[in-house]
């Protein structure tokens, strides 16, 4: 019986890899940003993560909206419509490119935010500069996930892996000669992690466009854009699938910066132990996230082929992979959660280490409580990635927003900032709100898929 969905898992997980790969070289960039970094100080550290959380949020809409074009070019391509699928890259494209621009502009605009926001000023004066470059750095990422989100909608998941791959060498090498100053370089110290951020994202771009452009399969999608002609019906099908997938993705990510802003309202070494714990589960989700173009790539093919009782098989394979890969990394949290912190900072530096000491104490605290949240948080993002393959976000938009702001933010703030538990209790109503999302997503494909069964039953019966 179970034997159904095992079957698929080596597929998904060919399917899934270089997706996983690729957006693993996302968290790496911040990872490699935070080891290096955090070897200045734990302000600088908290400074990093402060100017990250204005990123994240614009960067959540910008990537949220971009996966509107993987479910209708997987629809197309199943179909054998090259036609459908180069007009939803095109029109992706030039929707994106007007989302980074906008979503730069916004970000310079809430700067001033960051002095209501009773975070420690030391932290401000240096998270604002930073900022400045990581914001431009939005424009030529959205773009390149369109380009992205187009090749996977294809099954190509590699390609996008590639390009994150040089980009994050070029990252890696632009902050060990900035931050530091090594071989001669200025010592830029975080403004040097920003200027590594920003052109490590222009490569991507460039690299991933150059890779499909010289493959004859990409070739005729990728090039002789018109971008005069503009078809209304198909720009208002990809904001109709992108708008409420950004919210979605909005939702959770905000929740998640709100744990940083409540974090720095507790002092400077919370704000790091926060960050610390942030990253550390945010390459593990990086995981989950794989799955979950996977299950939007197939479960967008068989809607395609309109084989719905497949559909759901294939879907639930990949659900009960997400399963047993985050009870994994869940044992890996709880063993690991005294050791991971101390990749982060220096201790042996005498002069912050109290500073230090009690960052590491915070962080295994709160790696205590992600272990559990790790398996709802991995198969929520599955779970709606499959629905987004079913072009089905409305519900689900409306589902993410009570999961995480009517249920897990009360529990966070109340528990982080009026109890004993403080950060303990932000990570907390995390976990709850994650619990939430993954219950009910689960229970709208449930119903979506039947529903869809005994419609194309219906009809072969009549």
């Amino acid at each position: 019986m179970f034997q159904k969905y095992t079957k698929e898992f080596r597929y998904n997980i060919r399917l899934a890899a270089p997706v996983i790969l690729g957006m693993l070289g996302h968290s790496f960039v911040a990872f490699a940003d935070n080891i290096m970094v955090g070897q200045l100080g734990t302000a600088e550290l908290a400074a990093v993560s402060l100017g990250n959380s204005f990123v994240f949020i614009a960067m959540s809409l910008g990537i949220g909206f971009s996966t509107a074009i993987t479910p209708l070019v997987a629809e197309a391509d199943a179909a054998g419509n090259r036609e459908a699928g180069k007009g939803a890259l095109k029109h992706g494209l030039v929707l994106c490119t007007l989302l980074g621009i906008l979503l730069f502009l916004l970000i310079l605009l809430s700067k001033p935010l960051m002095y209501l926001m009773e975070q420690p000023p030391e932290v401000v004066a240096l998270a604002i500069p930073y900022l400045d470059l990581v914001a431009f750095s939005l424009i030529p990422l959205v773009m390149f996930q369109a380009f992205k989100q187009f090749s996977e909608g294809l099954s190509q998941t590699r390609y996008p892996m590639y390009a994150t791959v040089v980009a994050n060498v070029v990252n890696v090498v632009l902050n060990y000669l900035l931050i530091f100053g090594t071989f001669g370089f200025p010592k830029l110290g975080i403004i040097g992690a920003a200027i590594g951020t920003l052109v490590s994202r222009v490569m991507m771009l460039i690299f991933l466009w150059w890779l499909l452009k010289a493959k004859q399969k990409f070739k005729p999608y990728v090039t002789g854009f018109k971008l005069l002609v503009i078809e209304k019906k198909v720009l208002a099908k990809i904001v109709d699938l992108g708008f409420p997938s950004a919210l979605q993705m909005f939702f959770e990510v905000a929740i998640f910066t709100a744990a940083i802003w409540l974090s720095g309202v507790l002092g400077k070494n919370p704000q790091a132990a926060n960050q610390i714990a942030l990253n550390l589960s945010s390459m593990t989700f990086m995981f989950g996230m794989g799955l979950g173009v996977a299950a939007m790539i197939r479960v967008g093919n068989q809607k395609g082929l309109k084989d719905f009782r497949e559909l759901r098989r294939i879907a639930q394979s990949i659900f009960f992979l997400a399963l047993f890969m985050e009870l994994v990394f869940a044992s890996l949290f709880l063993l690991g959660r005294f050791w991971f912190p101390t990749l982060y900072l220096d201790v042996q530096d005498l002069a912050n280490q109290a500073d230090n000491i009690e960052v590491l104490s915070l962080a295994a605290q709160l790696l205590l409580v992600a272990a559990f949240f790790q398996i709802s948080d991995g198969l929520q993002v599955v779970i709606l990635g499959a629905l987004r393959g079913l072009q089905d976000v409305r519900v689900p938009t409306f589902m993410t927003f009570v999961a995480y702001w009517i249920i897990g933010f009360p529990i966070s703030f109340y528990l982080g900032l009026h109890t004993p538990l403080q950060s303990t209790g932000i990570w907390i109503g995390l976990l709850a709100g994650l619990t939430a999302s993954a219950l009910m997503l689960y229970l709208r494909f449930n119903y979506m898929s039947r529903k869809l069964i005994r419609a194309s039953d219906a009809s072969i019966m009549a």
